[in-house]
């Protein structure tokens, strides 16, 4: 008996002949377009720093603000892993309401990843997501010394000195930079805040917190930076 030839696989073998041709005739720039390219870019792509112009000058021109400076690592242009410096303070008396003079200077720090949101992840421009895990400890100076006693009429004052107090708190940012000459950035960036435990002694509630702000408006926060990729 004559085997049959199987016309499936006939049909098969054409057709794979006949894509292989057509391939072969295309144009070389038509047939990068099927090609998948291996990304050739090294994981590490080294870091940035940068420093916060916002919060310097908002301590310039009111009585509290910060000095505040990133180190940002670059994997891949993909992942920013950052730690965030600064130093906070405060020097400030509620006229309006309580007339109580308000003190305070001290270190705090945020540790967080940004991602690169963008499909081209490899150009200079990039817009970003990300989150901080953030604490400072500091101390507090609280007085008012023109006071009556309501009962004996007599001058009277209040004063406490170095409330020692501590706050750890999360912070959800979106941001992004743009390469303004070679290396040089600027970028901003926008926080949620949401404190996540406390402590500050008899005072209730701290009026400022270094690298936190204010506690009645503090929920949103903004950064301006000058970042140099290295």
């Amino acid at each position: 008996m004559i085997p049959r030839p199987n016309i499936s696989t006939s049909i098969s073998r054409s057709v794979v002949s006949i894509v292989v041709l057509l391939l072969a005739a295309m144009p070389v720039d038509a047939q990068k377009l099927f090609k998948l390219e291996k990304d050739t870019i090294p994981l590490m792509r080294g870091f940035q720093v940068s420093f916060d112009l916002a919060g310097a000058a908002q301590l310039v021109l009111s009585d509290y603000g910060q000095y505040e400076g990133a180190l940002r690592l670059n994997i891949h242009d993909q992942w920013f892993p950052i730690v965030e410096l600064g130093y906070g303070k405060a020097n400030h008396v509620d006229d309006e309401v309580t007339g109580l003079s308000y003190k305070t200077a001290a270190p705090y720090f945020r540790v967080g990843v940004d991602f690169n949101l963008l499909n081209k992840k490899h150009q200079a421009n990039r817009l970003f997501a990300g989150f901080r895990y953030a604490h400072t400890s500091y101390k507090v100076d609280v007085w008012r010394h023109d006071l009556q006693d309501p009962v004996w009429k007599a001058p009277a004052f209040y004063e406490v000195h170095d409330v020692a107090c501590y706050q750890h708190w999360a912070e959800i940012v979106f941001g992004l930079d743009a390469q303004i000459w070679g290396p040089a950035h600027l970028g901003w960036s926008v926080r949620y805040r949401q404190r996540l435990s406390h402590g500050e002694g008899d005072l209730g509630n701290s009026w400022y917190v270094p690298g936190y702000g204010t506690q009645d408006t503090s929920k949103l926060g903004a950064t301006f930076n000058v970042i140099i990729d290295i």
